[in-house]
């Protein structure tokens, strides 16, 4: 399918797995609205890199898990590009903790980042994909929404939600032209994995079956067939995980 002049929102995408997702389909022809919450340079380097390939970009500040400032990045990104048709649901925060110590205030940040924020895009999102008869959604969800990992029951819970969402909204918009799917990266490793220890970081790879981290472009890849090829997959959960989800 050639979607050039075609516009996708790629939320939390001036860094790590995001950022991959912008390159990515910025090759596809598309106009990008890069999001970002407070990294104003990496972002605008993402829209330097994606119009040296000779597309289209902009980057649009806002926190996801606010509405306002969603609608007020939607009403921007339309006023460049016109109808957004792709979304990129990518932006999380990383809080862990056992449940008897993870803060109050740690489980909000996690929900509202990864489930408000998608609710808010989709919301202000999908009347330009139904107004069109035609759109691609894709939910950046996770391996522990599946399986649950200790210390991590928000970030599962978040990401269990996501994929509940995923299957929700297939249903709901499949006779609108519209694939809504999830796709579960696997342990790649970002600014978010950096920060945990090396005796961590260890102790994951030697449970992916695989045997190495996923790479930023491999789960780019599953993201732009998604978009660009995937015409009858909707409500799908593909797992980009070297096996680590099994």
């Amino acid at each position: 399918m050639d979607l050039r002049g075609k516009t996708a929102l790629i939320t939390g995408s001036s860094r790590g797995i995001g950022r991959a997702f912008a390159l990515r389909l910025a090759e596809e022809g598309m106009d990008i609205i890069v999001n970002y919450h407070s990294r104003k340079k990496d972002a605008e380097e993402v829209v330097s890199l994606i119009q040296m390939k000779g597309a289209r970009a902009i980057a649009i500040a806002a926190d996801v898990s606010d509405y306002s400032e969603v609608e007020r990045m939607v009403w921007q990104g339309r006023e460049s590009f016109g109808k957004i048709e792709v979304l990129i649901n990518n932006a999380a925060i990383h809080r862990g903790a056992k449940i008897h110590k993870l803060a109050p205030e740690d489980w909000d940040v996690v929900i509202r980042s990864s489930l408000y924020g998608a609710y808010n895009c989709c919301h202000l999102v999908v009347p330009d994909m139904i107004d069109s008869g035609w759109g691609r959604i894709v939910n950046i969800a996770s391996p522990v929404g599946l399986r649950g990992y200790p210390g991590d029951g928000a970030y599962s819970a978040a990401k269990a939600g996501l994929i509940g969402l995923t299957k929700s909204m297939a249903r709901e918009l499949g006779l609108n032209g519209i694939t809504v799917n999830a796709v579960n990266p696997g342990f790649v490793v970002t600014e978010m994995v950096q920060a945990l220890s090396p005796s961590n970081i260890e102790t994951i790879k030697a449970n992916i079956p695989m045997g190495r981290a996923c790479e930023a472009a491999e789960v780019a890849e599953a993201v732009a067939f998604l978009v660009c090829k995937g015409d009858h997959v909707t409500g799908s959960i593909y797992s980009v995980d070297g096996g680590i989800g099994i």
